[in-house]
């Protein structure tokens, strides 16, 4: 049975989606800091929203709750982790410059 209602699990997938696409397009706005494996990981997060869109209206509170807290302390990392890529990508640029 499938049955969508517009309750915060919406929310939380469409934030989860919009950051996967974001991941996606990674490979064509900054190629050099895009790794293979942000395709993997964008994949398996787009599955997990549509998973919360479809069966998201039987989850509990609480569980709706662990949820929020596993993505708000996801998120940020990811964005960590790629900031920290262009740095070391910059830094290797530099590193390259000066050597020349």
């Amino acid at each position: 049975m499938i049955n969508i209602i517009f309750e915060p699990n919406i929310l939380l997938a469409f934030l989860i989606t919009v950051l996967m696409v974001l991941l996606y397009f990674l490979r064509i706005i900054k190629p050099q800091i895009a790794r293979d494996q942000d395709i993997f990981f964008a994949t398996i997060g787009l599955l997990y929203s549509s998973i919360l869109v479809i069966h998201g209206w039987r989850l509990d509170p609480i569980l709706l709750f662990s949820q929020v807290l596993i993505n708000s302390i996801l998120v940020p990392t990811c964005w960590e982790n790629i900031r920290l890529r262009a740095i070391a990508y910059a830094f290797q640029k530099f590193k390259e410059e000066k050597n020349n």
